[in-house]
């Protein structure tokens, strides 16, 4: 799920060699929150889940934690 993740947000930013890790920040990634709400639909396009955003989706991981709960 990472994999798909990261794609999506390399994607997303344009930049194929972008170093993502869990602890990535949407905010390292200069992503306001509207660009990060549009990041998460892109996500929940490609694997098919319904995310509910709450506010405690600030970084990779915590995208990944809510994934895991959702699937």
């Amino acid at each position: 799920m990472f994999d798909e993740v990261t794609q999506v947000i390399r994607e997303y930013k344009g930049d194929l060699g972008l170093v993502i890790t869990p602890e990535t920040t949407f905010s390292s990634l200069n992503l306001d929150s509207l660009e990060t709400v549009e990041l998460v639909m892109k996500v929940e396009e490609k694997l098919n889940v319904s995310i509910d955003m709450n506010g405690d989706i600030n970084c990779v991981g915590d995208l990944l934690a809510v994934l895991e709960k959702v699937q």
